[in-house]
């Protein structure tokens, strides 16, 4: 393994986008850690001590399912330290991790939370072991220049300069049994972090190419319609298996292996579209309605309170 002057001298000879081998970095990890005897890297006032994360996932194995792991999770690191806040949200159909980060060190704000976001996600897809189909995510921070990244990191929109960095996905997540036990739990703590690098990846599961495909091919058919706006239309099933290379039946027979279905997917892709045009548009919850398919407005107010827990028009003016 690279002592850390080496990885150091690395970082200066390379360019400002150098990238570290995936396989690598791991390794890098730990060796900051053990050289710096802190598992936060240097984020936070205080260091968090060696064992600090093998302890919490000792923790989290025995709560019987994802939503009191994840407020395990949240009251330990709680007890560790004052700078970092982790506070579990349901509303309507849906669950937020919320992140409060007091950046006392000045440091750099969109690895830390981004580096969170991938920690908590991957850990909770291997505790249900199955992956997250995630709804959205939200940064505080503003948009960086590689940006572009993230829609490979988190299949879902994302979106920057927001009131909170959270991520949000279905709540009925929350109620899947842990599946992990004190046997498996020492195997993927040998191989941490790299198992959260590599594996238990959300965003390389089958449903999250579905996802992105469908995200990649929202249709336009205004030029059809005597509209003034885009009208978004979703590939069908068979149209999806089809890109995948796949057939209709083992296509949804793996996504049933994954905890979730066709249709949810497409429910999260026009939430999603919903919460962006609320967010970044001045269309009315009419003009919303209409382009999402709604038969009318009633229909879609009806569907966006219960993803949410929220009307449309009260969730775009608590954005304002």
């Amino acid at each position: 393994m690279a002592g850390l002057s080496d990885w150091a001298a690395l970082i200066e000879a390379g360019a400002p986008d150098t990238r570290f081998p995936l396989d690598e970095l791991g390794g890098f990890l730990i060796t900051l850690w053990r050289h710096m005897e802190d598992e936060s890297g240097g984020f936070l006032s205080e260091p968090l001590k060696l064992g600090t994360f093998s302890m919490m996932c000792n923790a989290l194995i025995s709560a019987g399912n994802l939503r009191r792991g994840l407020l395990r999770s949240a009251r330990y690191i709680s007890l560790m330290s004052d700078d970092l806040k982790l506070e579990l949200e349901e509303a309507g159909d849906e669950a937020r991790l919320i992140f409060e980060w007091q950046n006392v060190v000045k440091d750099d704000e969109v690895f830390f939370v981004t580096s969170m976001f991938i920690i908590w996600i991957r850990l909770s897809c291997w505790m249900i072991d199955r992956p997250i189909l995630l709804d959205r995510v939200e940064f505080k921070f503003s948009k960086p220049s590689y940006a572009d990244e993230f829609g490979l990191m988190f299949p879902c929109r994302h979106a920057f300069s927001q009131n909170r960095n959270l991520f949000a996905f279905n709540k009925r997540m929350l109620s899947m049994r842990i599946k992990q036990d004190p046997h498996t739990l020492i195997d993927f703590l040998n191989h941490a972090p790299q198992s959260l690098l590599t594996q238990f990846r959300a965003d390389d599961s089958v449903t999250a190419h579905v996802k992105r495909l469908l995200i990649d091919r929202r249709k336009d058919d205004s030029t059809e319609r005597d509209t003034p706006f885009l009208v978004i239309s979703l590939p069908s099933f068979e149209e999806v298996a089809e890109a995948l290379h796949s057939t209709t039946h083992t296509l949804r027979r793996r996504l049933k292996d994954e905890g979730h279905s066709f249709q949810e997917i497409k429910d999260s892709v026009r939430r999603e579209t919903a919460l962006d045009l609320l967010n970044n548009s001045e269309l009315s919850v009419q003009d919303i309605a209409e382009q999402l398919g709604f038969s009318e407005a009633a229909a879609f107010i009806r569907a966006f309170k219960k993803w949410t827990g929220i009307a449309p028009a009260a969730y775009r003016e608590s954005r304002l």
